[in-house]
């Protein structure tokens, strides 16, 4: 009962409907790389990581690219994106996996794949 209900406020809490999101993806500058993300990590451009509003630190995403139907799992380690419209901010890797490096800002869905509460 309890993992469900941790579920529950997962899938609310990302404003998702049956623990799916769609939107705008973007992914993060050359000027982050090594910074310390909201989790404490670091951010590093080869790691398949993501920086959602709501989702706990921890929790892998399936992030879909909506264009293309590539698909990429990242593991969200930051807060963001703070841009009006945007769902999700990609590591330089993730986002090159999905073919949305030369975009910039494309459409992708979420899927939450495993929560670590």
């Amino acid at each position: 009962m309890k993992r469900f209900v941790v579920l529950l406020i997962l899938m609310t809490s990302a404003g998702c409907l049956l623990g799916q999101e769609r939107g705008k993806a973007s992914y993060y500058a050359n000027k982050f790389e090594g910074r310390k993300t909201a989790s404490g990590e670091l951010y590093q451009h080869h790691l398949k990581t993501g920086a959602h509003k709501t989702l706990p630190f921890g929790t892998l995403v399936k992030v879909t690219n909506v264009e293309n139907n590539k698909t990429v799992i990242v593991k969200i380690n930051d807060r963001g994106p703070f841009v009006k419209g945007r769902i999700i901010d990609l590591s330089q890797s993730a986002a090159k996996q999905i073919g949305g490096l030369l975009e910039g800002v494309f459409d992708v869905k979420l899927e939450l794949v495993q929560s670590t509460e």
